[in-house]
C-alpha cells in the first residue's frame, strides 16, 4: 500500500470566508424504523456527509452539531439494565460518550467523502462542555425526550420498573424525558472559532455539548441534564460569529398547520413573522418549535441568516429553491 500523500499545510487565516453551523438530530444516524446499530450509523453518515460537501464545494467554513437523543437514551437503559453488575455512569459521561463516539463516525466518513473528491481538508472533533445555570427551572421539569420511541405501555412498564418519566413525543411514540436547561455558554467556543479559521471543519457541541456548571469554588462539575442541541448550536453560531445558521431535519420546510388540510409551507420568513407564528403556537413543542426558537435567537445575537431544510434538499436550498429561510436585521 502506498503511502498517503502529505497534506499541504492548513491556511492560516480563512477568516473572510463565510461560516456556516450545521446542526443535525440524533435521528440523522438511522432511519425510520431502524433499530441503531453500528451499520445503520455509518450508512447513514455517509449519506448525509455526501450532502453535506455542499458547503464544502462552496468554500464555506463549517461547524457540525449534532444531536444524540435516541443514542444517549439506549446507554442510559445499558446502564439501568446493568444496575447492580457493574459502576453507574452519570448522564454527564454518557452524553461525552455518545458525543466521541458519534464525532468518531462523522468524521470518519466527512475524511472520507474529502478524500473521495481529493479536497485537501482536516476534520477534527472537540468534545464541547456547556455551560448551563444551577437555578434553571429545566432542574425541576424534565422535558428532553432521549431514547427510542416506544408503545404506550411499554413506556409506562418502564416508568413503573426503572423510575422513568414519560411523554407522547410529537404523536410518534412515546419517549423518556430528562432535565435540559438552556446552555449559557460554550467553553470551548474561541478553539471551534479557530479551529474553522485554519480551514478545518470542526464537529463539536455533539449531543448539545456535556452540561457542566460553576461550583462553589469555581471548578466545573457534570450535571444530571442533557442540552438541546438546536439551542447549543444557535449559541454557538453566536457566540463565533457564523453567517448561517443551517438546522437539518426530516421535512423539506417549515408549515403552518402541519399535516392538516390547511398546510401552508413557509418559504421565508423575517423576524417579525417568526416571532409571530411562534407566539400564536403554530409550531410543535416536541419538534419544530425549538429549532425555529433557535434560528430566532441566532438571528437576534446579530446572525445574518437562518435555514431550515432536509438533507437531501440542502444544495435546493441553498441556491434559495427550496427550504424556510430567515432572514436577520438588514
Amino acid at each position: 500500500m502506498e503511502p498517503d500523500k502529505p497534506l499541504p499545510p492548513p491556511a492560516m487565516d480563512r477568516a473572510r470566508q463565510p461560516l456556516a453551523v450545521v446542526a443535525m438530530g440524533g435521528h440523522a444516524f438511522m432511519g425510520p424504523g431502524e433499530s441503531g446499530t453500528i451499520a445503520a450509523h455509518w450508512r447513514h453518515a455517509d449519506a448525509i456527509c455526501g450532502q453535506l460537501m455542499t458547503l464544502v464545494e462552496r468554500d464555506y467554513n463549517l461547524v457540525i452539531t449534532h444531536g444524540n437523543g435516541p443514542q444517549v437514551g439506549e446507554r442510559l437503559l445499558k446502564e439501568e439494565l446493568a444496575k447492580g453488575s457493574l459502576p453507574q455512569m452519570p448522564l454527564d459521561v454518557l452524553v461525552a460518550d455518545t458525543e466521541g463516539s458519534l464525532g468518531y463516525i462523522l468524521q470518519q466518513a466527512l475524511l472520507n467523502q474529502l478524500r473521495r473528491r481529493e479536497v485537501r481538508r482536516y476534520v477534527v472533533t472537540m468534545i464541547s462542555q456547556v455551560v448551563v445555570d444551577p437555578a434553571d427551572p429545566a432542574f425541576g421539569r424534565p422535558a428532553k425526550p432521549i431514547g427510542p420511541f416506544l408503545e404506550r405501555a411499554e413506556a409506562e412498564l418502564r416508568r413503573d420498573t426503572l423510575g422513568w418519566q414519560i411523554v407522547e413525543d410529537a404523536g410518534r411514540g412515546w419517549r423518556r424525558v430528562v432535565p435540559s436547561p438552556r446552555p449559557v455558554k460554550i467553553i470551548q467556543r474561541h478553539m471551534i472559532r479557530d479551529a474553522t479559521r485554519a480551514g478545518h471543519i470542526v464537529i463539536a457541541c455533539g449531543g448539545g455539548g456535556i452540561p457542566v456548571m460553576k461550583t462553589e469554588t469555581g471548578d466545573y462539575a457534570g450535571v444530571e441534564a442533557v442540552v438541546d442541541k438546536d439551542r447549543t448550536s444557535s449559541i454557538l453560531a453566536a457566540q463565533i460569529n457564523a453567517d448561517l445558521l443551517i438546522i437539518l431535519t426530516d421535512v423539506p420546510k417549515v408549515f403552518l398547520n402541519y399535516r392538516k388540510p390547511n398546510q401552508q409551507a413557509l418559504s421565508a420568513l423575517t423576524l417579525a413573522e417568526t416571532e409571530t407564528y411562534l407566539r400564536e403556537g403554530h409550531f410543535a413543542a416536541g419538534s419544530m418549535q425549538p429549532k425555529v426558537e433557535a434560528i430566532l435567537d441566532f438571528l437576534k445575537a446579530g446572525g445574518k441568516r437562518g435555514l431550515i431544510t432536509s438533507p437531501a434538499l440542502l444544495r435546493r436550498a441553498l441556491d434559495g429553491e427550496d427550504g424556510t429561510h430567515f432572514i436577520g436585521r438588514v
